[in-house]
């Protein structure tokens, strides 16, 4: 700190690396002359750039914002009014803006994600949870399969995890159409196509039943692998209707139907050749049906990847003493099938006893709340009746204009910026913002979504305004303390909330010193803030719960306490039972308008679109987006390394510069994720928004293109 200015980042001790690239980049952020400094009203046309918007003053802007939210309520009430809301740090007082809605009567909200749905899709109905960490294990395993994510990228500040795996002798497996600096520093490398992920890992599930590697004691134990499907109706056959957990099994040592939990039970893990085949069928031979669909030809043909090397890859991973498979936000969940793909690599990890000890597990991404209790910083109204119906981000245009969700009058966007990221932009979120009469930003720079908003405004970054983190994302606890000058007129989202929230009279539940905010969310923990602010962070891991283990000896967060295989959550949902393959319907096996699958990128220098319009990131890989294309794909389009380039479709266009590279999968380009409209393009004014799909995955990766020399 110098004269109220942030000039140098550093980690601090609780933390075990250094600041990545992004870190350090957080000095240009507070400091860069591009920051909002006063409210933006819109005075032109939306869509077209910050020169449609002029300067105002707060007040004139809070008057703003108190008209047009009376409008909304006295036009259809407290659910016309919209809250979106994202934040690459996860923290804890930048939501203040929903709780007011709440306690207007409660507003709407939307559906889906743009990180992990297929978890929330796939593993979650599997394993009972999400939020379980793994990450500290890593360097315990003896196999890591990193599905569809470079977490060289994505996970710098403990990618030495990884390498000390590998330095004891274990050994990483990239799955990742593209050469990623992951794929790099692996040991194994293979391409499937977008799209193919489920496919591949039940032909790697065959592989493993097929040589008898499966772990047997680990799924009568603590999976629901030998509980009965009444072939009569497709369902858990259940020995009471009202209680979803009573499921039963044939006991082997009594050839009798018993409740999978009776006292000294062996179950089957099949009925083959039982007295109740003809009526029953196990969760386990299910499974085991859909993988035997999967065989060398069938692998090939949907994949295109070998057998000898699936194969290879799937023994070594069942023979591992300690595997991971490390899904986080992989690419492969970012396709229609996304969620299937998930839960099939649950299967795998379940099959070979993958879960539950030292060195193994699945998925990766979560931090101190799943290890110790967080409290709200905010009392929300106990009385608030949000809309039912959520509107998906997916088709938010469709659902805006169609009313489906009922008329939206107000709109209020914090930190995210759903124009860039989110897929089909141009016929999605910004046919949605242009067609809701008034729209709020909040954000630190002018991006996208300012440019489809009616008010921007100005708010405050890390350093600038007290703040906590306790999240899903990191396991140190650790508090921001407002110990930098916020540029211009920008103000914390707890000021501007309790700015509009007394113009209703509701001031009274925002505001306090942001400190009793802050010891709301640790003091469940058991921590004081006294203690915080004098250490700065706290890893709650190591300090407070060091001896966690996700879902530890195989007890897993159903209600059964076993891992589900069968899942009726999805048969209700309209999909199948047990998680199979579904080729997405833009597939480059399918052919079509377009010949080249798309696959999005997370570079070095992003989380999403923040950090990418900083000098700091951007003189590290370009000023303009990369799009990668492979040498014989781009020879036949005559496009060289350094060419402008076009990738287009039907949706939109996409402009950039050419990466020639044998280092991709013949028939894919690689789209860098995190551009936008306000200084480039955006790869999201390309990419599908296939809707419904299961756990409302997002469908970036599932898009074909072309691309074209020139832009």
């Amino acid at each position: 700190m110098r004269d109220g200015k942030v000039v140098k980042v550093e980690g601090g001790e609780v933390n075990e690396s250094p600041a990545c690239a992004r870190g350090f980049a957080r000095v240009e952020m507070c400091n860069s002359d591009q920051r909002l400094t006063k409210p933006l009203k819109l005075v032109g046309e939306k869509g077209k750039g910050i020169d449609q918007y002029k300067e105002i003053e707060w007040d004139e802007a809070i008057d703003l914002i108190q008209e047009k939210i009376q409008y909304a309520l006295d036009n259809g009430g407290s659910n016309t009014m919209l809250y979106q809301g994202g934040s690459g740090n996860f923290s804890s007082l930048t939501g203040a803006f929903n709780t007011f809605i709440g306690w207007l009567g409660g507003g709407t909200s939307t559906a889906g994600n743009m990180c992990c749905a297929g978890i929330d899709g796939g593993l979650t109905p599997v394993f009972g949870s999400r939020s379980q960490l793994v990450r500290h294990q890593i360097a315990k395993s003896d196999y890591i399969i990193a599905w569809g994510n470079n977490p060289v990228n994505s996970m710098t500040g403990y990618f030495a995890r990884f390498q000390e795996m590998m330095n004891n002798g274990g050994t990483l497996c990239t799955i990742d159409p593209y050469y990623s600096e992951t794929a790099d520093k692996s040991q194994e490398w293979i391409q499937p196509w977008p799209g193919s992920d489920s496919a591949l890992s039940l032909g790697m599930i065959k592989v493993i039943l097929d040589e008898g590697l499966q772990k047997d004691d680990f799924l009568k134990a603590h999976t629901t692998a030998p509980c009965l499907i009444d072939k009569a109706t497709g369902v858990s056959f259940l020995a009471k209707d009202d209680d979803e957990t009573s499921y039963q099994v044939i006991d082997s040592k009594t050839n009798q139907i018993v409740a999978h939990d009776a006292s000294g039970v062996d179950p089957l893990l099949t009925t083959e050749g039982t007295d109740f085949a003809d009526k029953y069928v196990t969760e386990f031979d299910l499974v085991k049906a859909e993988a035997a669909k999967w065989d060398a030809d069938a692998v090939k043909a949907e994949t295109d990847v070998d057998f000898d090397d699936y194969a290879r890859i799937a023994r070594d991973y069942a023979k591992a003493k300690h595997g991971m498979i490390i899904q986080n936000m992989g690419g492969y969940q970012r396709t229609e099938n996304g969620s299937f793909a998930t839960a099939i690599q649950c299967y795998m990890a379940l099959i070979c006893g993958h879960v539950g000890h030292e060195g193994d597990g699945v998925y990766d991404a979560t931090g101190s709340a799943s290890l110790v209790k967080s409290g709200s910083a905010f009392e929300a109204n106990p009385d608030a009746k949000p809309n039912s119906v959520k509107i998906p981000i997916y088709k938010f245009g469709d659902y805006v204009i169609d009313e489906t969700a009922g008329k939206i009058n107000f709109a209020w966007i914090t930190c995210g910026n759903p124009v860039a990221q989110l897929p089909n932009s141009n016929d999605n979120w910004k046919k949605g913002l242009a067609n809701i009469p008034f729209v709020v930003k909040v954000d630190m720079f002018f991006n996208s979504t300012c440019m489809w908003s009616d008010l921007v405004l100005p708010v405050t970054a890390l350093f600038e305004t007290p703040n906590i983190t306790h999240s899903v994302r990191s396991t140190v606890i650790q508090i921001s303390e407002a110990k930098v000058t916020p540029p211009g007129e920008a103000k914390s989202d707890l000021e501007i909330t309790r700015m509009v929230a007394e113009r209703f009279g509701l001031d009274k539940y925002f505001n306090e010193d942001p400190d009793v905010y802050i010891k709301r969310v640790i003091e469940p923990a058991g921590i004081t803030l006294e203690d915080l602010k004098e250490r700065k962070g706290i890893d709650a891991l190591t300090e407070l719960n060091p001896d966690f283990i996700a879902y530890k000896d195989g007890e897993f967060l159903t209600k059964t306490k076993k891992a589900q295989f069968f899942n009726k959550t999805w048969v209700d949902a309209g999909y199948e039972g047990i998680a199979c393959h579904h080729r997405p319907q833009e597939s480059i096996l399918n052919g079509g308008k377009y010949p080249l699958a798309s696959v999005q990128r997370k570079t070095r220098n992003q989380v999403h679109t923040t950090f990418k319009n900083l000098e700091t990131m951007l003189c590290m890989d370009g000023h303009k987006p990369t799009i990668t294309i492979n040498a014989e794909d781009a020879a036949e389009r005559g496009i060289a390394t350094g060419d402008a380039v076009t990738a287009f479709n039907d949706r939109g266009e996409h402009y950039g510069v050419a990466y020639v590279t044998t280092h991709l999968k013949k028939g894919v380009v690689v789209l860098e994720n995190g551009w936008d409209d306000a200084w480039a393009t955006s790869s999201s004014n390309l990419t599908n928004n296939a809707y419904p799909t299961l756990g409302s995955v997002h469908c970036c990766n599932s898009t074909m293109i072309d691309v074209k020399k020139g832009a």
